[in-house]
Formats: C-alpha cells, structure tokens, sequence
C-alpha cells in the first residue's frame, strides 16, 4: 500500500472536476476501508470535503461512527470544520502532507439566547439514560 501514489491518484480526480486537489485516505490495520477526494465544486456543496467524503464512507463500511482503531492520510492540514469531524469520528491520528496556510475569517456572529437553558434538560437527560 503506497498512501502517497493513492492520494496522488485521487488528485487527479478532483482536478479533472476542477476541484482543489485534496484527497483523503482511511486505513485500518494496514488496509485502506475509505478514500475520497475533495468534490465541493462537482457537488456544489460545501461539505463535501475529501475528509468528511472519506469518514463517510468509512463508517458505511465498518457500520460505526467510532473510527478510534484508524487514521487518516490527507493532501492538506484539515480545515476546522473537517478537525470537528475527525474529533467526533474518535480518529486519533491524522497524517498529512502539506500545511494550511490561508486562514479563514469568521463571519459568523454567535449570540446566545438567554431562556433558561431550556435544552439543557433534555441534552443531560438523554446522555443520562445511555450511561
């Protein structure tokens, strides 16, 4: 298994839809389960990033979400969006090749409603009821 040529080998792909050029591979135990590129263009859709295209398909294929016994091997540094993704999959290794380095501004203005935490209830109650 060369992750390097496989990557390269996805690239190409994204370029020939015009996406960026980032791909991403899973592997488990020596053998890859997923691999993706980036297909945001293609798709016309912001989530499809390699990493999130290639956890999906990871999880379909090993019917978990818990990916805590693989890693990943990505083109590029992942985004934040993407790191969230990687977090809650249980990933605990990411390998990649080139550094981020265009920052993206937030735009985004969070305000927090104040109403009592009227959520709060129901979040902690669910969690309670599965330990």
């Amino acid at each position: 298994m060369n992750v390097k040529e496989e990557l390269f080998k996805l690239n190409k792909k994204a370029l020939k839809n015009d996406d960026v050029p980032i791909s991403a591979i899973i592997v488990k135990n020596g053998i890859i389960v997923s691999r993706a590129y980036n297909m945001k263009n293609k798709k016309k859709n912001p989530f499809y990033h390699a990493e999130i295209l290639a956890i999906m398909k990871a999880c379909k294929r090993l019917k978990t979400y818990n990916l805590i016994d693989c890693v990943m091997y990505v083109t590029l540094k992942p985004c934040q969006m993407c790191e969230e993704l990687i977090n809650e999959a249980r990933l605990k290794k990411v390998y990649y090749y080139t550094e981020r380095t265009k920052k993206i501004n937030n735009t985004i203005k969070y305000i927090k409603i104040n109403d009592d935490n009227c959520f709060s209830k129901e979040i902690t109650d669910f969690f309670k009821s599965k330990r």
